[in-house]
């Protein structure tokens, strides 16, 4: 994720959150009107859809490069839906599905829901935590037909939406299938399931909690090194230095573990038993990485940083909340260990030592 094209997408999106959604103006615009500007530049640079083919209506940017940019978004605590139509566009083109303009999600996003195709070409279901489907103009959708594992394309106005908000304070909401008819919809690939579009949205989270620990590391350091209490520099004192060592090992955690799995997405064939080890372990250390580091970050703060005036709940909040989509850490554990269990304690080592 390192070479110069991925480099050129990166600063192409870091330039447009620079520019048109930063936290500070974010907070305090109490009417929404940052979102408008934000979503036609990121629209008209490609970045939605860049992990769509040419030929399927999108920017045919490679995974690496889409990962990169959604580590970015992270640390921008960007509250928009680009990484939900992101996946939606990756999601759609497994099944040689076009991507409409605008935005987009993805459902389901919790492991113990199912969507069903009906014999009738309806859908039927309900998917709980879905992100940002109150303000999509489109749903891509894994369902389930018979035998077979489908992929649709459905309009959010067709299905019946329950608005919820996520700890972070961005939509994650209820949306009922039942009787909604996709505008399109095509069997998905030979061994694509839902576990797979899980694994797919945990490593997309794991990129986004690491890019905010990062952000919340540089916040606490630049706040320690201002902030003077018995006349000196809190960054002085021996507990905070020892709390900021903590935050940013966490940070280098996240940060390991999420392009580490993102890499061996990005160059692996298929989603075999080292990409779910990659992901889901990636998933797991990143969720603890995200409890751990907004205490500490918020310690490191105090009382201001609780407020609604300061930008650091933009960052720790966003955090925490993400780590429940597409799986938390209890399910990803379970599925771990269940897997490590098949295999049996002599392919154990050969399997994490080959990464």
């Amino acid at each position: 994720m390192t070479d110069t094209t991925d480099t050129i997408v990166v600063e192409t999106a870091e330039k447009i959150f620079a520019d048109l959604a930063d936290p500070q103006t974010i907070n305090a615009d109490k009417t929404g009107q940052w979102i408008a500007p934000l979503w036609r530049a990121l629209s008209e640079s490609g970045l939605p859809l860049s992990w769509v083919p040419e030929d399927c209506d999108g920017s045919g940017a490679s995974l690496a490069e889409g990962f990169a940019v959604l580590n970015a978004a992270g640390r921008a605590g960007l509250a928009a839906p680009l990484a939900e139509t992101m996946l939606a566009g990756w999601l759609l083109a497994q099944a040689k599905i076009a991507s409409p303009e605008g935005a987009m999600t993805i459902a389901p996003s919790h492991p113990k829901d199912r969507v069903t195709l009906a014999a009738d070409g309806t859908l039927i279901g309900r998917a709980r935590g879905v992100p940002f489907a109150q303000g999509a103009d489109h749903i891509a959708v894994l369902a389930h037909s018979k035998d077979v594992v489908v992929i649709a394309l459905v309009e959010a106005a067709a299905c019946r939406i329950e608005h919820g908000l996520g700890l972070g304070g961005d939509p994650s909401d209820a949306v009922t299938f039942d009787g909604a008819t996709p505008l399109t919809f095509a069997v998905a690939p030979q061994g694509f399931d839902q576990t797979t579009l899980l694994l797919m949205g945990s490593v997309a989270r794991s990129l986004q909690i690491a890019g905010a620990l990062e952000t919340l590391l540089d916040i606490s350091v630049a706040y320690a090194n201002q902030r003077v209490a018995f006349e000196k520099q809190i960054s002085k004192f021996q507990a905070v230095q020892h709390n900021l060592a903590r935050l940013a090992g966490e940070t280098s955690a996240a940060l390991a573990a999420a392009t580490s799995a993102a890499d061996a997405i990005s160059n692996a064939a298929a989603f075999d038993d080292a990409v779910f080890l990659e992901a889901a372990a990636a998933k797991i250390r990143c969720a603890e990485a995200a409890e751990k580091g907004a205490a500490i970050a918020h310690q490191v703060h105090g009382a201001i940083g609780f407020t609604s005036e300061h930008i650091l709940h933009r960052y720790s909040l966003r955090a925490l909340a993400w780590r429940d989509d597409f799986g938390n850490e209890s399910h990803w554990a379970v599925e771990l260990g269940r897997m490590v269990a098949k295999r049996g304690a002599d392919d154990l080592w050969p399997l994490v030592a080959s990464r």
